[in-house]
């Protein structure tokens, strides 16, 4: 009897969190365009890339074709100067004569996260003080930076509160099965928990697809050099800003991530990274994200009392469940292509149990196909052999 009474307030208070969640993201003004300023500071975009796929090159040119008034240094970083990527940016490059744009062969990484070592040699050669990083998979709408670096228009120059802006990012080509449990994922929980979780307390992270900072900042915290070991660095970089005072923001624009297509082994090992490095950065929020679960909790409670009360309310918590994620995912994607895969839903949540017991139950993740040892602190080495759960 108090098994299931636990069980109870547990399935109730899964379903409590899953609505002031999904309030939390209808409050946000998604896609909504930033009051355009009188001033527009030069930027320096840094983009780190290793290898190209069928999407790059339209992911490269949404960025060189920018609708931005001011003038932009794109820096490109690759590792290998026989990186496939390096034939594509010299024939963007070339096409897009006028920008001031630059491939930088960017040798010897000084760390285990080979992005943060990249940009660590990028940093170096930035002319302008507003810094853009963005990873190699987004594509963005013509009007971003307009949108991206408004919040730092009137403040360049002068002391500020403002340490970074990020935004939010949307799977954008989910084609395999397994994409669309991903999707689920990213789609209508990441963003909308971010969001929940903002209501209880001010950003502290960054959103790694584009985050938009200074030099000063940069300078602040030591640079990307001093992240090369992380695995989080995205997180890394909020945090540390956010910790010396500044104001993380988040800006309404949502960018496109295209990935190539994966398998469920793929993406498994992709969630259980993301889980692992949540884990290492906020080990106690991971923990109690558990709760959130409505599809979860209701099915136990079901099991252990089985009713039709019981059985109504798992039913009611399953649909709702099913909605919210649904309508979440039509407000970030502003497409309704995902509506056929709503039964996906129940399934991500419980294929997450999983996720979530293994992020406990390991420190291996697998980093473009190369094993790493997670440590306490949140920083990485290299493993011998392949990882397990």
């Amino acid at each position: 009897m108090l098994f299931s009474l636990i069980l109870g307030v547990l399935a109730s208070l899964s379903v409590a969190l899953l609505l002031w969640q999904w309030i939390a993201a209808v409050r946000f003004p998604l896609h909504q365009p930033v009051a355009s300023s009188s001033t527009a500071p030069p930027v320096t975009c840094l983009k780190t890339l290793k290898g190209r796929d069928a999407s790059t090159e339209n992911c490269l040119r949404s960025w060189l074709a920018q609708d931005y008034p001011a003038g932009i240094q794109f820096l490109f970083g690759v590792a290998d100067p026989g990186d496939p990527a390096c034939e594509l940016v010299q024939k963007l490059i070339d096409e897009y004569s006028k920008a001031d744009a630059r491939l930088v062969i960017c040798s010897q990484p000084p760390g285990a996260n080979a992005k943060a070592s990249k940009l660590a040699q990028l940093e170096l050669l930035a002319k302008h003080d507003v810094v853009v990083i963005s990873d190699a998979d987004v594509r963005v709408p013509p009007d971003f930076l307009r949108n991206a670096v408004a919040p730092f228009a009137s403040r360049v120059g002068s002391p500020k509160q403002l340490g970074l802006v990020s935004c939010f990012y949307c799977l954008a080509d989910p084609i395999t099965l397994a994409m669309q449990w991903e999707a689920v994922a990213v789609n209508a929980d990441f963003w909308s928990q971010v969001l929940q979780s903002r209501t209880l307390k001010r950003m502290d992270f960054a959103l790694g697809a584009v985050m938009v900072t200074t030099r000063r900042n940069l300078d602040e915290i030591g640079g990307f050099k001093s992240l090369v070991d992380c695995l989080a660095d995205d997180y890394q970089l909020g945090n540390r800003i956010a910790r010396r005072g500044y104001r993380i923001d988040l800006c309404p624009a949502v960018v496109e991530c295209w990935d190539p297509p994966m398998d469920w082994g793929t993406v498994w090992r992709h969630q259980l990274r993301w889980a692992r490095t949540i884990r290492v950065c906020q080990p106690a929020p991971y923990f109690f994200s558990i709760l959130s679960n409505a599809t979860l909790w209701p099915v136990l409670w079901l099991a252990a009392s089985p009713s039709q009360a019981v059985l109504a309310f798992a039913a009611l918590a399953c649909a709702s469940r099913i909605l919210v994620a649904a309508d979440l995912q039509s407000r970030l994607t502003r497409t309704r292509t995902h509506w056929r895969f709503c039964w996906m839903v129940p399934i991500k949540d419980l294929l997450q149990v999983g996720i979530w017991f293994c992020a406990f139950a390991g420190n291996r993740v697998e980093w473009r196909g190369i094993a790493y040892r997670l440590h306490r602190d949140g920083t990485l080495s290299k493993a011998d052999n392949r990882l397990h759960c």
